[in-house]
């Protein structure tokens, strides 16, 4: 829902940033594995209840998931690249509510693991639209340059952000802010659902 607003803002500095990263032989490819790495980090320093320092890690991250794309549009980018930084987006996605799992099992583990189902939902819904758009050679800018179909919702990569990084600012209200957040991933996931019908379902 807030990706678009984000973006608008943010671009513009990212793709004078992604320049100046390929004319230093950055590769956009690299960018996605480091800011995983990063990613994973958070993950750990939150597993041992570090919340502060994984919220640290949470946004270095995400600015490399941002300048990853910007390095792709300043230079060549490629199919694998946009393969490679969904699979590791998702990956950072799950790794997160998995650290806060790990930190307390006993308060936090029914709502990580409601989060992480609504997430799998969410994404599959994601990937399916993405690929029957493909299918049917849809096209979309509304999210940019990208190399799937983005369909937009209530939830996406900036309202989880904001999640998780409240997650490590007030980590004793993890399980009712993820099962909240869980139903409006789910939420998002139906939406998409009714989207798909709206726009594949063929007259009979």
């Amino acid at each position: 829902m807030l990706d678009g607003a984000v973006r608008r803002r943010l671009d513009p500095l990212l793709d004078r940033l992604g320049v100046a990263l390929v004319k230093r032989g950055v590769k956009a490819d690299t960018i996605t594995i480091f800011g995983l790495g990063l990613g994973l980090a958070a993950a750990g320093l939150i597993a041992y209840r570090f919340y502060l320092a994984g919220a640290v890690m949470i946004l270095f991250s995400r600015l490399c998931d941002g300048l990853d794309g910007a390095v792709a549009r300043a230079s060549r980018g490629t199919d694998f690249g946009g393969f490679l930084d969904i699979v590791l987006d998702f990956a950072f996605y799950g790794a997160i509510p998995l650290g806060f799992i790990i930190a307390d099992p006993a308060a936090n583990g029914l709502a990580g693991a409601l989060l992480l189902f609504s997430f799998y939902v969410n994404g599959s819904s994601f990937l399916a639209y993405a690929i029957i758009a493909e299918k049917r050679a849809m096209t979309t800018s509304v999210r940019g340059a990208k190399s799937l179909y983005f369909t937009t919702g209530l939830a996406e990569a900036t309202e989880t952000i904001v999640v998780f990084l409240a997650f490590c600012l007030f980590p004793g209200w993890f399980p009712p802010v993820a099962a909240v957040f869980a139903v409006v991933c789910l939420y998002t996931a139906v939406s998409r659902i009714v989207l798909a019908r709206l726009s594949f379902l063929d007259p009979q």
